[in-house]
């Protein structure tokens, strides 16, 4: 199992695009909790320094060529998580440039390349690191077989053939947006 130290390698290594797919309701990511207490408590979503260094090494990966894109799969009624995920996630990185797709499978079947597969990191077309969690905690990641690749690279092109762009979907759903939550 590669640890985060060793996955930030493969970031380190990419030389054209780095793809992401995320098909899970809930991330627990023990550096969000900050941004996470402050966005439920209605005060600034605007990046902390930490989120501000990486969104700026991904606006320069992108400025010289990369591309960052992810989709993630999602059924609705959004889960706090992925309301806070949307506004004070995606909202932002897509202003630094990344690409974010969003596949909701509310009323509709997942398709079929889609169907058990799982988040995975795609890196340049022909390095996959399978990402493993349990309730939404990060345990590691493993990289996929060779044989494998093939299969990510099909599910990468239907999620994103199949995905509405993140800024369309949120316009769809103000819903979700904070000022539209009745206090807990």
């Amino acid at each position: 199992m590669l640890t985060e130290a060793e996955l930030e390698k493969l970031f380190d290594g990419m030389r054209h695009s780095a793809f992401r797919l995320e098909t899970l309701p809930v991330y627990d990511v023990p550096g969000e909790a900050d941004r996470k207490a402050r966005y439920f408590a209605g005060e600034s979503m605007e990046p902390d320094d930490a989120t501000r260094e990486y969104l700026e090494m991904m606006q320069a990966e992108i400025s010289s060529g990369k591309r960052w894109h992810k989709v993630h799969v999602l059924t609705r009624p959004l889960t706090p998580y992925l309301r806070f995920e949307c506004e004070a996630g995606y909202a932002i990185s897509t202003r630094y440039g990344q690409e974010v797709g969003i596949l909701d499978i509310t009323d509709r079947a997942a398709p079929p390349a889609l169907v058990g597969v799982g988040d995975f990191w795609l890196f340049d077309n022909e390095t996959v690191a399978l990402l493993r969690y349990e309730d939404g905690r990060f345990l590691g990641a493993e990289l996929a077989p060779t044989s494998v690749i093939p299969q990510y690279r099909t599910a990468r092109d239907v999620a994103e053939a199949s995905a509405v762009p993140f800024t369309e979907w949120w316009a769809a759903h103000p819903e979700y947006r904070r000022e539209h939550q009745k206090p807990a």
